[in-house]
């Protein structure tokens, strides 16, 4: 059963119950009124509408009324007025005989009253001998009886009782308020119904159609927030942060296997150029080619030099895949960010200098600043920099510049050359794997495009950050940040 008919019958079953709770309690309160259980079934028709008297009151009304048929003239006895209205006092009533427009007799608690002018008109055939009478605001309810006299003269009686304004109007308009009670129950029920559809059946639909188009494949939508705050609000909100990160998470997935796809054609080239140069060269040794000394010794250094470009590519792949699986081991020890600094720095001057590069190193003087990191790892995730700027120099006046700057707790080593820049929209990619400004990948700037994203791990794994700014036809900067340590 959907939660919509779960709904339907969950807030049925409430209103009828209420019903039968609302019948009930209207049955225990005139039961309570009347103490008369039998008599609950006539309790609005005895008490407000058919018997306004009391069953005393009626007896003595029966009783007059029955007079009045029989002997009319009796009713103008003064003596039988007096006994009648002694006795309706007790019962808490009150007597008023007329003979056609005349007043014949008055019970005097109720002289003051102005009955007189409020009487109702004579009906000779008694067809509504009981009802109520309004006089300002002081209400009566009556039996009244019309007769005729021997005389053909008309007459009267009446047995009235006052009744309080409440008791009067209660009686008057209990119909209304149980009509009108009844439809707020039926109608609170319904709105709340319609409350409940709307803030949890409608968000729930909405919930499902989503999570069918996303069974179908469909990523790219968004699903609206309800505003609230409540549980359906925050499932909502909850529902949309996962189909985000799905979306991001196929959208990675789609990417990787771009990069795939490109790694396995960058290898395909990159393998390929060099096995092919080596099976030429060998090829032409074969058949007698380098025919001296001299042409000998070129094949065998080209041949060499295309087997160590073979093996380093296969050395930046088989790194680059232990460091992204977590399966190269740092060994960390705690040492001068300035002295080893200085040593990289001068490892590397004898090699840049000889092609052609001008080095600047600031920073090398001043306090110890100790970071713990692995020398060897950090090492290379500096050469892959520097090799970056060398491949890619195309100024006359080449120059490459080292600056380190401490905080209290950081140490940033800025690389810097002034070759061709980076263009802006390539900036984020730089670091990922396999990317390459320059894409050609010929002989002079050919690589894996491995360099830059073997630093990043290498320097993330030492809990730090790497990031690259540029500007084009100025040069690129390297920034590496890592966390001091205590001396």
């Amino acid at each position: 059963m959907s939660i919509r008919s779960r709904m339907i019958v969950y807030y049925s079953s409430v209103l009828v119950v209420t019903i039968l709770v609302f019948f009930a309690t209207a049955y225990l309160i005139t039961l309570a009124v009347t103490g008369d259980a039998k008599s609950v079934k006539q309790f609005y028709a005895i008490h407000f509408t058919l018997k306004p008297l009391t069953p005393e009151q009626e007896t003595l009304f029966l009783d007059l009324k029955y007079m009045a048929k029989t002997d009319p003239e009796k009713l103008f006895d003064p003596a039988l007025q007096k006994e009648y209205d002694f006795q309706l006092r007790v019962a808490k009533s009150a007597l008023l005989i007329r003979r056609e427009d005349r007043v014949a007799f008055l019970s005097p608690q109720i002289a003051d009253a102005g009955l007189e002018k409020s009487l109702p008109p004579y009906e000779m055939d008694n067809i509504r001998i009981r009802n109520l009478l309004n006089i300002g605001d002081r209400f009566y309810a009556y039996g009244k009886y019309d007769f005729a006299l021997s005389d053909a003269t008309r007459g009267s009686l009446f047995v009235i009782r006052e009744l309080s304004p409440f008791a009067a109007l209660t009686g008057k308009l209990l119909p209304l308020f149980l009509s009108i009670l009844f439809v707020m129950l039926v109608g609170a029920n319904v709105l709340l119904y319609l409350f409940v559809t709307r803030r949890v059946i409608r968000p729930l639909h909405k919930l499902r159609a989503s999570a069918a188009r996303i069974e179908e494949g469909d990523l790219d939508f968004r699903i609206e927030p309800t505003g609230s705050r409540d549980e359906i609000g925050q499932l909502i909100l909850q529902f949309e942060h996962m189909r985000r990160k799905l979306q991001q998470s196929v959208e990675l997935q789609l990417q990787y296997e771009a990069n795939r796809k490109e790694l396995l054609s960058n290898i395909s080239h990159d393998l390929k150029t060099p096995v092919t140069t080596i099976k030429g060269y060998v090829e032409g040794i074969r058949d007698g080619v380098p025919n001296t000394p001299e042409k000998m010794d070129k094949y065998v250094e080209t041949i060499y030099a295309k087997t160590v470009a073979m093996d380093r590519l296969i050395d930046e792949l088989f790194l680059y895949s232990k460091l992204d699986l977590n399966k190269v081991p740092f060994e960390l020890v705690k040492l001068d960010a300035r002295r080893f600094v200085d040593d990289i720095v001068g490892e590397l001057r004898f090699d840049l200098e000889r092609h052609g590069f001008r080095i600047d190193w600031h920073g090398g003087q001043g306090e110890p600043v100790w970071v713990r990191l692995d020398p060897d790892k950090m090492k290379r995730a500096i050469a892959n920099i520097v090799d970056n700027s060398v491949k890619f120099a195309d100024k006359a006046e080449k120059r490459l510049s080292f600056a380190l700057a401490a905080d209290s707790d950081r140490v940033t080593l800025e690389i810097a050359d002034n070759g061709p820049g980076v263009a802006p929209e390539a900036i984020r990619s730089v670091f990922d794997r396999f990317y390459r400004a320059e894409p050609s990948r010929n002989a002079r700037t050919g690589g894996s495009g491995l360099g830059l994203a073997i630093a990043k791990q290498i320097v993330e794994g030492h809990g730090g950050e790497i990031a690259l700014a540029s500007t084009p036809g100025e040069g690129t900067r390297v920034a590496i940040k890592l966390n001091t340590c205590e001396a």
